[in-house]
């Protein structure tokens, strides 16, 4: 990585002109840095009309929110490349579109979406997209089913899987998840007033004894090509589209970890909507919240089984049934994931606007304890969880 080096605005505007694909470069004139997460650079390009035309990313050596103590590969830019290019095959009109990357600048050149809006904050606002569920639900249907085994062939998948090796970031997403909510570390964050919250959480045996295990699931279970942080502020939607975007943590694991963070999401979108709405206002949205829930995994249970109908190439995984009882098990573990993320959104270093922007403190304690709550409860219940039904069902029991 010698040639690297932090892109400033106008080292971004002149790589876009260069890496843009535009039939006329020189109309792109300006950049505006936009990024507002921890890992990277994010600058819109614009042209001489102002108009927004060009993205280019670029990763950063370590974690944004902690400086140069927390260093990071900048080989996730590759990872992060590929795995949108890769899933754009599987589900091109719900991913992100890669125009250019430079795995030595650890930059990538990409679709602008300034059409688009990122989904969190849309629902924080209640503003509703009929189709958003069913879209993403089609998106990890399609990207998931094709690079697992029920599609590739076994020497294809294990390459797959070799290619897609990111134990740096996957040790992020294993501390975060599964570690640090757990016990006593310097990364946690959140209110002294829920420390009796928290500490009931490092104290149950039951319930580390059930992250151990979804810890394992996620070591061990080389399904399919994860998203790897599939969530709300991840998705961009406009009107009948959504692009999923923010793939460094892609990686060959388990299926229900990604279907799990995102119910995770549309779940802390769910414990906080009292707090920006107020109780009564928000019990509709509350509800549609768990109608996305169903629909985002009746539309993936559903593709998902009709593609290993029509397209499973290994004899045995093609035996009638077994799609349908490996998709019962996807569910126990998204399930189970579902719940570290709601957790460790709550207790741990990276929170969701969700619940964080309640300006009512006593309001968001309440929402945290909400979110802290029903995630253990579905850590610790998840095998007891048949379908989607049951699930709302439980959600509703602990609201």
């Amino acid at each position: 990585m010698s040639q690297y080096r932090t892109f400033t605005a106008r080292d971004a505007v002149a790589y876009a002109q260069q890496f843009g694909g535009l039939d006329n470069p020189s109309e792109l004139v300006d950049a505006q840095e936009v990024g507002d997460g921890n890992l990277n650079l994010v600058f819109k390009i614009f042209d001489n009309q102002g108009v927004s035309r060009i993205i280019i990313k670029q990763a950063l050596p370590y974690v944004r929110c902690v400086g140069e103590s927390w260093p990071l590969t900048l080989d996730r830019a590759r990872l992060e490349a590929q795995t949108l290019v890769e899933h754009y095959q599987h589900s091109p009109q719900h991913t992100v579109k890669i125009h250019h990357f430079d795995p030595q600048l650890a930059v990538m050149v990409m679709e602008d979406l300034s059409d688009h809006k990122i989904w969190r904050g849309e629902l924080i606002n209640n503003v509703f997209y009929p189709h958003a569920a069913a879209q993403l639900g089609e998106y990890l249907a399609q990207v998931l089913f094709h690079t697992s085994d029920f599609y590739l062939h076994p020497h294809a998948k294990k390459a797959l899987v070799a290619q897609f090796i990111n134990p740096e970031m996957c040790e992020i997403t294993e501390d975060l998840f599964f570690n640090d909510p757990y016990q006593i570390h310097e990364r946690n964050n959140y209110p002294a007033e829920l420390e009796a919250d928290v500490a009931a959480l490092r104290d149950d045996t039951q319930l580390k004894l059930a992250v151990a295990a979804l810890k394992h699931r996620f070591f061990s279970h080389a399904e399919a090509l994860l998203h790897g942080d599939i969530h709300s502020g991840s998705i961009f939607v406009a009107e009948g589209r959504l692009k999923a975007i923010d793939a460094e943590f892609g990686y060959v694991g388990p299926i229900g970890f990604d279907i799990g963070t995102a119910i995770g999401n549309l779940l802390l979108n769910y414990c906080g909507l009292p707090g920006h709405l107020g109780i009564r206002d928000a019990a509709s949205a509350r509800e549609q919240r768990l109608t996305d829930i169903q629909t985002l995994w009746t539309t993936f249970a559903e593709r998902f089984q009709a593609l290993a109908s029509e397209k499973t190439r290994d004899a045995a995984l093609a035996q009638p049934g077994y799609a349908s009882a490996f998709l019962k098990k996807v569910w126990t573990d998204a399930i189970g994931f579902c719940g570290t993320e709601l957790i460790r959104r709550s207790v741990g270093l990276s929170h969701v606007a969700d619940i964080d922007t309640i300006k009512d403190e006593a309001m968001r304690h309440a929402c945290l304890r909400h979110a802290i709550t029903l995630g253990k409860a579905l850590i610790v219940i998840a095998e007891r969880i048949d379908n989607v039904d049951e699930l709302i069902a439980r959600v509703r029991q602990y609201s």
